[in-house]
C-alpha cells in the first residue's frame, strides 16, 4: 500500500479524530489563523480548505464568516464523509470534492473555480514529497484572488531531537490522559510503542519551516512567516499581493 494510501482506511481516519485533542495548543493554531485571515479587514466570501480532513478548519471560517462559501477538498473518502456529516447545516453552500491534490491533475478541475479569499491547510501537505510540496504552494497561489491569504497548519520537521522528544511526550502523554478519562486500561508504555509504531508514520515527509517559507516568498507571496509554533508543529504562510 502506498503509504499516504492509509488515511483512505476507516480505522485509521477514526483513530486520528479521537486522539485529535491530544495536539498541543490545537484551538491556539486554528486561533491564530483566524486572526490572521481577520487582518484582511473584509469578509472572507469565498474558501478552501485542502487536505480538509473532518473540515475544522472550514468550520472555523465558516463561524466567523457564516455567508462564506467554501470547497473542502480530500482524497480520503471516509474523512470527506465526515466533514459533509459535521458540516451539513451548510450544505447548500459548500462542495466537497474527493480529488489527490498530490496529482497536479487536481489543477485541471479547480481551474474552472472562482478563486479563493482565503486557502487553509491542516496537517496534510507534509505527506508530500519536497519538491510537490512547492509546486502544491504554486498552484494554491495561482488559486488565490489578490489579497487572498494561504495558511498552513503543518507538522514540520525540527533541528533539534530534544524539539522532537519533547512533542512525543506531550502527544503520548495526553492521550493517555484522554484513555484514562474513558476507562481506558492500557499502559503509558502501551501507548508510547503504539505511537512509535503508527501504520501512518511513514507517510510523514517533514520540511522546515523555514525552508517553506522561502519557497512562498520565491513564489510571489507576501507577509510570509511562521505565525505560531510549538515543537514540531507550526503555523505559517502568506498572502497573495493585491
Amino acid at each position: 500500500m502506498v503509504t499516504d494510501e492509509v488515511w483512505k482506511l476507516p480505522a485509521i481516519v477514526n483513530r486520528f479524530l479521537s486522539y485529535r485533542a491530544a495536539i498541543p495548543m490545537a484551538q491556539e493554531q486554528i486561533g491564530v489563523m483566524m486572526s490572521i485571515f481577520k487582518s484582511r479587514g473584509q469578509p472572507i466570501e469565498r474558501f478552501m480548505d485542502l487536505g480538509c480532513g473532518d473540515g475544522i478548519l472550514g468550520a472555523a471560517i465558516l463561524g466567523e464568516y457564516p455567508s462564506a462559501h467554501g470547497v473542502f477538498v480530500d482524497f480520503s473518502g471516509p474523512m470527506l464523509e465526515q466533514a459533509r456529516e459535521q458540516l451539513k447545516d451548510y450544505a447548500g453552500q459548500l462542495a466537497f470534492e474527493n480529488l489527490d491534490y498530490g496529482d497536479p491533475a487536481w489543477m485541471d478541475w479547480m481551474q474552472a473555480q472562482a478563486r479563493f479569499d482565503a486557502i487553509a491547510s491542516g496537517y496534510s501537505i507534509h505527506h508530500q514529497p519536497d519538491a510537490r510540496k512547492r509546486q502544491v504552494y504554486e498552484e494554491i497561489f495561482s488559486l488565490l484572488k489578490p489579497g487572498g491569504w494561504f495558511v498552513n497548519i503543518e507538522h514540520v520537521s525540527a533541528a533539534a531531537q530534544l524539539n522532537i522528544d519533547l512533542f512525543e511526550n506531550h502527544y503520548v502523554t495526553a492521550r493517555y490522559a484522554i484513555e484514562q478519562r474513558d476507562g481506558g486500561t492500557r499502559t503509558f508504555e502501551q501507548l508510547a510503542e503504539e505511537y512509535k509504531n503508527r501504520p501512518d508514520k511513514a507517510a510523514n515527509i517533514l520540511a522546515p519551516t523555514e525552508l517553506q517559507c522561502d519557497w512562498l516568498r520565491e513564489i510571489g507571496y507576501e507577509e510570509v512567516d511562521c505565525y505560531f509554533r510549538i515543537y514540531e508543529l507550526a503555523v505559517f504562510g502568506g498572502r497573495k499581493p493585491k
